[in-house]
């Protein structure tokens, strides 16, 4: 989830990481306790505690009796006040904890004691009997004197023992230097290669001469062999590299690793069958996203949940929720629909855009030559509508759809026929925490230009898509479409805020001149009526460059209407032209490709990684795919199918950025239900659940605690407290989700 437009990092910071991309060495300061009586060798003043918890002297130590039965970590707490913290300044928290019984949770902050709450650094250790000692290192993004340090420990049913003893917060120490292990220096997919596709690995060495490689099976045996290139420095990494091409040897098989200058690389199988299971994972993903249903754990063993925000206790519910005060004075029922991201808001500009890609994925499938619609049927995915004649992707993209038609206006209201931007907790809410768990007041957030023609795009789309299987859903949704096209026409700039942002994400923009175009086209290719016709071939986006480095999310939805223009069928007068220009934007993302030693279609201006990077990297190979379509150009299929390399485990990192796909891959995403890393009762997210990956920015505190002065690739940790870099989302999962299904046919 993106919350508001990335800044950028320094130039200072940039060039201060040396070339192995990791962050330079600090010079030190003076160091400086800020907390008073951490000791608690006679008192526990200035402690507080809240008023459900009774705490006292014990042993030197301050023990606090934490009552069961709350809902929220915040709802028992202990802490300390009027603590001053210095914007850039580093501080060391350390504490000394202990619970009896074992396995309670506590989240120790470091966060602003006033409204809104912001947190500055958090960590949320599992306690046992006899105590463990802890120490972190973070960065504070703010000058303030109305910091605490607090230790929430309330959340659970049953009352337990907390006790706390030498918690200090030294300012004026080092940043810490994080150093990730990055396993072998030969990084390749470690998912697996299409036998007939480009096979390609990346060679981090010191070496400047070429050196020899082997290509061995599971057995050891030597199957293939060759020599590296040498590319220099990388960019994107700081790291100097050599390039491996290996695409001559074609024949399937598991297990083989590539040996090369004494390294040997994580292991890999030549085949089809993974992206065969990958399409499949990534959208089952969707069903445990859902709001306003009860998971089965039958369907998704050991991701059973109850049913989130359906006005059962302690939720507030979203059948009956009301707006914002002084923003309308009616309620909605906007339940169902999916989570967003780690958090449990749901978006219409970011439903919009994932709803567009899981409903694209399955409209190539029935339109492209190497699409196999059979492959989405239903009973592919294991969900509680199977078995209704439905293409199970359909049926996954219309709970989505379902809340997005619930967010419009209604009749006879003042701005009737546009869309609420969004619904979500009055309040930030902490980790852990399930859907079913939040007391929350939900709130409507003002109607957006962007978000109803969000709607207008996707319900227009649906229309043509669901009416050979429920013709009235169909018709519901082009009516939907159309009033919201109206609304939006009479209402064209109605935009978020960017300071709305306190329970949720804000999604601002200022500009809805991509979003009118998408509308108008999706509208035009569902009716074929000429009013929408003439708005797409008058849109300045219409004729503008608009496959640019970073490529399209949810902010710029040029590209989706462009990619729907060229490839579903019309007599769009100048459809040659808009079909051309997709081969144009492939052929620079093909050259950026062929640049990057690490072989991604990537490369943003400054090395600057933008928030959810790994979606953008597949967005654009989904240029690449649609480039193949269009012209059956083998090369962009090669450079489509080569994207996914960086994805699965060829990056700096040498790690897969998909849960589950890979020998060490991302499991900690930023979630509140998949957290399993703060309490094992959950789970990890599921397989095929995409990271957002590196984000030059850190906005977070625990990244910023250690990923200072990172370069590009290196900006990136595998924490569920790093927001920033690690969250999951429901439209970076429909990038992934499009490029498995398009690798998948290529077999």
């Amino acid at each position: 989830m993106k919350r508001r437009r990335t800044v950028l990092l320094t130039l200072a910071a940039l060039l201060g990481a040396t070339l192995t991309g990791l962050p330079a060495g600090p010079a030190a300061a003076d160091e400086v306790e800020q907390l008073k009586n951490g000791a608690f060798d006679t008192t526990t003043a200035p402690w507080w505690t809240t008023s459900n918890v009774t705490a006292g002297l014990s042993d030197g130590q301050l023990c606090a009796d934490v009552p069961g039965g709350t809902a929220n970590r915040w709802d028992a707490a202990v802490g300390q006040n009027d603590v001053t913290l210095v914007k850039g300044e580093s501080y060391r928290f350390a504490f000394k904890a202990s619970g009896a019984p074992a396995g309670h949770v506590v989240r120790a902050i470091v966060g602003l004691q006033v409204s809104p709450y912001d947190t500055y650094f958090e960590i949320s250790p599992q306690l046992i009997v006899s105590g463990d000692t802890y120490s972190y290192i973070f960065t504070s993004p703010v000058d303030t004197a109305q910091a605490q340090v607090a230790f929430q420990a309330g959340g659970s049913a049953d009352a337990w023992r907390m006790c706390l003893d030498d918690v200090s917060l030294l300012g004026g120490v080092p940043p810490e230097v994080y150093h990730p292990d990055t396993g072998p220096r030969v990084r390749v997919n470690q998912v697996g290669y299409l036998p007939s596709g480009p096979k390609n690995a990346t060679l981090v060495t010191d070496a400047t001469t070429r050196l020899p490689w082997q290509l061995r099976n599971a057995g050891g045996t030597t199957v293939a062999h060759g020599w590296s290139v040498p590319r220099g420095v990388d960019v994107s990494s700081g790291q100097n590299v050599h390039s491996i091409d290996f695409g001559a040897y074609r024949k399937p098989g598991k297990g083989f690793t590539l040996v090369a200058d004494g390294e040997t690389s994580r292991p890999f199988d030549i085949g089809t069958g993974d992206y065969e299971q990958l399409r499949l994972d990534s959208l089952k993903y969707y069903y445990t996203q859902r709001s306003g249903i009860a998971i089965r754990d039958d369907l998704r063993p050991g991701y059973g949940r109850p049913a989130g925000h359906v006005d059962v206790p302690p939720n507030r519910g979203d059948s009956n929720v009301p707006c914002q005060p002084g923003v309308c004075d009616y309620t909605l029922d906007v339940t169902g629909g999916w989570y967003d991201a780690g958090d449990h808001g749901k978006y219409v500009v970011n439903g919009g855009i994932a709803t567009w890609e899981l409903l694209s994925t399955y409209e190539r499938e029935l339109l492209a030559r190497t699409g196999e619609s059979g492959r989405l049927r239903d009973g592919t995915l294991a969900l509680p509508e199977s078995g209704d004649k439905v293409p199970d992707i359909l049926d996954e993209a219309r709970w989505e759809l379902e809340f997005l038609l619930r967010m419009q206006v209604p009749d006879g209201r003042p701005l009737a026929g546009m869309a609420h931007h969004k619904v979500h907790d009055e309040q930030w809410t902490g980790l852990p925490l399930l859907p079913s768990d939040d007391p929350q007041k939900r709130e409507l957030h003002p109607p957006s230009t962007q978000a109803t023609l969000n709607l207008a795009a996707t319900a227009a789309q649906a229309a043509r898509l669901y009416r050979p299987y429920d013709r009235a859903f169909a018709a519901k949704a082009l009516t939907a479409a159309r009033k919201a096209w109206t609304a939006a026409l009479a209402h064209p700039a109605m935009y978020a805020s960017a300071s709305d942002g306190t329970g949720g994400g804000t999604y601002d923009d200022t500009n809805a001149t991509d979003e009118f175009y998408w509308a108008a086209a999706e509208l035009y290719l569902t009716t074929g009526e000429k009013q929408f016709a003439d708005h797409v071939r008058t849109s300045p986006v219409n004729t503008a460059d608009i496959f640019g480095p970073l490529g399209f999310d949810w902010g710029r939805t040029a590209a989706a209407g462009r990619l729907d223009l060229a490839t579903v069928p019309s007599k769009l007068p100048g459809r040659d032209k808009l079909r051309q220009s997709v081969v144009q934007g492939a052929d620079r993302y093909l050259a950026t490709l062929t640049s990057q030693p690490y072989g991604m279609p990537y490369a943003p201006v400054d090395n600057v990684y933008d928030w959810g990077s790994s979606a953008q990297v597949l967005n654009n190979a989904v240029v690449l795919a649609t480039a193949y379509d269009i012209t059956g150009a083998s090369k962009y299929r090669d450079g489509a199918t080569q994207s996914m390399d960086y994805i699965l485990g060829r990056n700096a990192l040498n790690i897969s950025y998909v849960t589950g796909y890979g020998e060490v891959n991302s499991h900690n995403e930023h979630s509140r239900w998949y957290a399993h890393e703060l309490d094992p009762n959950l789970p990890n997210p599921p397989r095929g659940t995409l990271a957002g990956g590196p984000n030059s920015s850190i906005q977070d505190p625990y990244a910023q605690s250690r990923l200072q002065g990172c370069v590009g690739q290196f900006c990136y940790i595998d924490d569920i407290q790093s927001w920033s870099t690690n969250e999951t989302a429901i439209n970076w999962n429909a990038a992934l989700a499009r490029m498995a299904s398009f690798v998948a046919d290529q077999g």
